[in-house]
């Protein structure tokens, strides 16, 4: 009752329901509008009117999906009518926006005539650019979605059939590999046969499945050649021709068992007929047909799927519907035919088979997630799903000959995509693509934590990097092993027993013999991987140096300051992060280093924070922070940050820097120009200089924490060669990025490894 409340609640407050309509134009002035409407709307209308596809050109129709029911058969809920279903409908609305950035209206229309569905929806074919049916009952949905395909020219697709099949299909390519099967020997029983059921058996076959060996069961039992009772065409294509007659008769020996059904269908006992490492699909929502924990108790061998978040393998039609329609909108099919589906089944099916981002095990509970037997499909927030569903969908659709429009080289598409899951990830696709072409040996001195390993898998998979591991070969190799990760390619040295110790040694010592490192220091700090690390990038042997996950940062820094030469006339090593939300991209510097710094050192990190912004194709305006407003607080403090503004002025007097000033002053024009209109910035900042390392610490952390800001670094300022040190217990993700960074770094020798390109 209180779940019950609570869900009331949240449809009811703070507005009703779960959607709206926003502008994607400015509607801010009077031409504004005279373009909006009248007279400039006449434009496009005119244009359409001669040609008809430019309605995809001038209109949101190429981004808008209607999903229409009529609210006979609603999830879980039955017959409850087209009214009743509109919160339903309003979530697939939202799962669209979500998941694939595509707009819809839901249609809830009030008749259960088919023919009456049918000539509704094709009238309002002008105002879409697909049609997604949802929670129509069978066998009508069969009938519907047969005639709209045939009068319209647009996408149409009913997801509780072919949803359903997609997502379990690719679940069961994966199952059937996990236990030996091949898909042609496979006896399936599938427990329902209404519109699910039907699209499950057929695509089911269409990959491969042998038809003999698919058996359908209904609540009078097992639909057989001959039968009469309970019948339909569609039934009928999946008669079997056999003597069995109910469903414990199906399911002796069977391989797999798919439940489309209701709960309580399936038994223990029931279960125990099954062949040895038996496949179970119990897909029955909200409650399946057998309690997973039920199921697995009886069948320890089995590798079990259900439609809930709660247990491992769930079959979500949120992994499709989003994606099939974005790849058909992106090359304006006018059908989603049988090879757009079969695609999206097996890029399903392979993304599950790949290493899984610590993002989507943060999300899912920190638990390790590998293909196994516990994850035969990727995870609904799996971001990835995008990128690799969407492409293959839209190159099928191209391929069997039903898209309109070309489609871009996969590359350029991805990129596209990738931009749509936010700035952070179209900022760091611009960083992989600059390694791409042209990666760089980068070292990883911690190369036998499983973070490390994996990102040096991803980016040596992905052409950033030609990743070099230190560690013990035998320990790597066998937590390599544990986490399915190939290391084909990526060379291990193994800091204590290698042929560079000698000469190392020798070179360190006169590096740091006055430094108070006798030999044996010396011999002592190489067995440290850091350092050692650090000379394989002093004398060339490598590009870069990527490291820090295992240790605080500053026993992660010190090695490399004590190795590696700063660049000439740099006075200290400097630290800045990359702060992305969604309206903006920020570089807070320093946040990682120098604790008090003064005015000349303030001076040279506001300079090279500058070189980072142009790195990063960005045109630096420096602000130098403080508790004061151009001159408005007289204290020590406020004088040293001016003084450093004042310093920067001198030196590079081309660079766009003004101060000091407030935070908010900086990055907020109408306090800027509005009560500053004196100042030399012109608009908001884009680069924060902080006059200590406590104030940069806090509101970086802060606003990555509780801003919704995606912080990307530490990057390393001032250095001969590219390092960079990241933040203790960074995951995967964070690793792989900076090793791309740190390999963009590395193609700028000619400068000895500075930010400017």
């Amino acid at each position: 009752m209180i779940y019950y409340k609570e869900a009331l609640r949240y449809h009811r407050e703070p507005r009703p329901g779960k959607t709206e309509v926003v502008p994607t134009k400015p509607f801010i002035s009077q031409a504004d509008l005279s373009l909006a409407y009248t007279p400039g709307v006449a434009a496009p209308c005119l244009e359409i009117e001669k040609d008809p596809q430019k309605s995809f050109e001038y209109t949101n129709r190429a981004n808008l999906i209607a999903v229409i029911t009529n609210g006979t058969a609603v999830l879980g809920l039955g017959a409850i009518g087209a009214l009743a279903s509109k919160p339903v409908m309003e979530g697939k609305a939202v799962l669209f926006k979500r998941f694939a950035n595509i707009d819809v209206f839901d249609l809830e229309i009030d008749t259960t005539d088919p023919d009456e569905f049918i000539r509704t929806v094709k009238l309002l074919e002008p105002t879409f650019g697909g049609i997604n049916l949802e929670d129509i009952k069978a066998p009508q949905c069969f009938y519907i979605e047969e005639q709209l395909k045939k009068q319209m020219s647009i996408p149409v697709f009913h997801d509780d059939q072919h949803g359903t099949a997609i997502i379990s299909a690719a679940a069961m390519i994966n199952a059937a590999a996990l236990t030996k099967r091949k898909l042609a020997d496979l006896r399936v029983v599938i427990n329902g046969a209404g519109a699910a059921a039907i699209a499950c058996a057929r695509l089911y076959v269409l990959l491969g499945v042998s038809r003999a060996n698919v058996m359908m069961v209904d609540t009078r039992g097992i639909i057989y050649k001959g039968r009469t009772d309970g019948m339909n065409p569609y039934k009928e294509e999946f008669a079997s021709d056999t003597g069995r007659r109910t469903l414990a008769d199906a399911v002796r020996g069977a391989d797999m068992l798919v439940g489309l059904s209701a709960k309580g269908a399936f038994t223990s006992e029931l279960l125990m007929q099954m062949s040895p490492s038996p496949i179970i699909f119990a897909l029955a929502n909200p409650d399946p047909e057998i309690d997973y924990d039920e199921a697995k108790a009886a069948r320890p061998d089995a590798i079990v799927a259900t439609g809930r978040s709660d247990f491992p393998n769930q079959v979500n039609n949120v992994l499709g519907f989003p994606y099939i329609f974005r790849g058909a909108l992106d090359v304006g099919a006018t059908s989603i035919n049988e090879a757009m589906k079969v695609a999206a089944v097996h890029a399903l099916s392979e993304l599950a088979r790949e290493d899984v981002p610590d993002a989507v095990i943060r999300a899912y509970g920190d638990k390790p997630i590998r293909f196994g037997a516990d994850y035969i499909i990727p995870k609904p927030f799996d971001s990835r799903v995008l990128l690799k569903v969407v492409p293959a969908v839209a190159e099928a659709a191209v391929e069997s000959g039903v898209a309109r429009v070309a489609l871009p080289e996969r590359t350029i598409y991805v990129n596209k995509l990738e931009a749509t899951l936010g700035p952070e990830r179209e900022l760091i696709r611009k960083i992989i693509m600059r390694a791409q072409q042209d990666p760089k040996r980068i070292v990883l001195p911690e190369g036998s934590l499983s973070v490390i390993i994996r990102a040096a898998y991803h980016t040596l998979h992905d052409g950033i990097a030609m990743p070099v591991l230190l560690g013990n070969e035998e320990k790597i190799s066998a937590i390599a092993d544990s986490l399915q990760i190939p290391l084909t390619g990526i060379e291990i040295i193994d800091p204590e027993r290698n042929p560079y110790l000698e000469s190392f040694a020798e070179k360190l010592f006169q590096l740091r013999q006055r430094r108070g490192w006798p030999m044996r220091e010396v011999q002592r700090q190489l067995r440290n991987p850091y350092v050692f690390g650090a000379m394989l990038v002093r004398e060339g042997l490598v590009d870069g140096q990527v490291h820090g996950v295992a240790d605080s940062y500053p026993n992660a820094i010190r090695p490399v300051l004590q190795v590696i030469d700063r660049r000439p006339g740099v006075a200290k090593v400097s630290g800045l992060y990359l702060m992305i939300s969604k309206n903006r991209t920020l570089l807070f510097a320093d946040a990682t280093v120098n604790i008090q710094p003064n005015a000349e050192e303030l001076a040279e990190i506001a300079i090279l924070a500058s070189e980072v912004a142009h790195f990063f194709d960005m045109e630096p305006r420096v602000a130098m922070l403080s508790f004061s407003n151009f001159g408005s607080v007289h204290h020590p403090e406020v004088d040293k940050v001016t003084a450093a503004m004042n310093i920067v002025r001198r030196r590079r007097p081309d660079l766009i820097i003004d101060g000091e000033m407030q935070a908010d002053t900086a990055v907020v024009d109408t306090i800027l120009n509005g009560q500053f209109p004196f100042n030399r910035l012109g608009q908001s900042a884009n680069v924060l200089i902080f006059p200590d390392l406590t104030s940069g610490n806090v509101s970086y952390k802060l606003l990555d924490r509780l801003g919704g800001a995606k912080a990307i670094g530490p990057l390393l300022m001032g250095l001969s060669r590219p390092f960079n040190v990241v933040q203790r217990n960074s995951d995967m993700e964070n690793v792989s990025t900076i090793i791309a960074l740190t390999v963009a770094q590395a193609k700028n020798q000619k400068n000895l490894g500075s930010m400017e390109e």
